[in-house]
């Protein structure tokens, strides 16, 4: 039996066809909310620093970057829960690099 196509695509070469396609697949936005934590924490950390110099100009620039980046991240939220999340075999379609052209075109050899 053959498996699916999901278990042949690696993690690394969902997330570049998500980088490259059109529509954001499952493990692109893994990596996207992983970031996003990753920069929630720095944030944390630059903002108990802008605390522990006692200077408010640093500590009212961090706040921006805070505010910034949830922003961003409660509108990509929405925009998501609004057109969805296309799936990996639709991007590989899309750009023409379907797995199952691959093999069509090896059997009419």
């Amino acid at each position: 039996m053959d498996k699916p196509v999901d278990e042949e695509i690696s993690s690394a070469k969902a997330v570049l066809l998500g980088a490259l396609a059109s529509g954001v697949n499952s493990p692109t936005w893994l990596v996207l909310k992983i970031t996003f934590l990753a920069l929630g924490v720095c944030l944390v950390a630059m903002m108990t620093l802008a605390f522990s110099s006692s200077d408010f100009i640093i500590v009212g620039h961090v706040l921006l970057l805070i505010l910034i980046s949830g922003v961003l991240l409660f509108l990509l939220t929405n925009f998501l829960a609004q057109t969805g999340l296309v799936t990996v075999e639709q991007q590989m379609e899309e750009m023409g690099i379907s797995q199952k052209n691959g093999k069509e075109q090896s059997k009419t050899d």
